[in-house]
C-alpha cells in the first residue's frame, strides 16, 4: 500500500517589528520618526520600522548570502537602523537574542555609486534581487506599503510594471 508523502516541514512565522524590539521600544521609535519635520504619518513610519526590522532579519537570517551586501532599502530604512545601533544595549539584544541569526549586524556606510563602481553594475544588480526570494519566503509576497521602502522592488513595480505576485514570483 503507498504511504502519503510527507508534508513538508512549516517554519514558523517571522516575528513582527514589535516582537522584535518589544512594544516600548518600538513605541519609542515610531514616535520619533513621525514627530521628525515632514514626517509621514504614524502608519507609514511604522511600515518604515517593519521594513527596518524585515531587513535586519534576513540579513542575520542568511549572512552568507547577504552579508556584506549593498543596503537595497530606501534612506528612511537605513534612519531607522541609526537610530536603533544608537540605542546600544537594546541593538546587541536585538542582534545576539531576538534575530534568528544570533550575531552582531554591524553597519558600514558606502554610496551606491561607489559600490557600484566595485563589483560592477551587472553584479550590483544580481545582488540587489537576490533579497526577494528570501523576503518572499520569509514574509510572504511584499504589500503596498513595503514596495516603497525596497529599491529594487519599486523599480520592478513602478518603472516595469511588475505586479506583486509577479514580484513575488521571481
Amino acid at each position: 500500500m503507498p504511504t502519503a508523502p510527507t508534508p513538508a516541514p512549516v517554519s514558523a512565522p517571522a516575528p513582527t517589528a514589535e516582537e522584535l524590539l518589544g512594544p516600548a521600544l518600538h513605541d519609542e521609535v515610531v514616535e520619533h520618526f513621525a514627530a521628525l519635520p515632514g514626517a509621514p504619518a504614524g502608519p507609514v513610519v511604522a511600515a518604515q520600522v517593519r521594513e527596518c526590522l524585515r531587513y535586519l532579519y534576513l540579513v542575520s537570517r542568511h549572512p552568507e548570502r547577504l552579508g556584506g551586501l549593498f543596503l537595497p532599502v530606501e534612506q528612511d530604512i537605513d534612519e531607522i537602523w541609526h537610530y536603533l545601533i544608537l540605542q546600544t544595549r537594546e541593538y546587541r539584544e536585538l542582534c545576539e537574542q531576538r534575530l534568528p541569526g544570533g550575531h552582531f549586524i554591524h553597519h558600514r556606510s558606502i554610496s551606491y555609486d561607489a559600490y557600484q563602481r566595485s563589483p560592477g553594475r551587472a553584479t550590483a544588480a544580481e545582488e540587489a534581487l537576490r533579497w526577494i526570494p528570501l523576503y518572499t519566503e520569509a514574509f510572504g509576497p511584499f504589500d503596498e506599503d513595503a514596495v516603497a521602502h525596497w529599491t529594487v522592488v519599486r523599480f520592478l513595480h513602478d518603472e516595469l510594471g511588475l505586479s506583486l505576485a509577479e514580484i513575488a514570483d521571481l
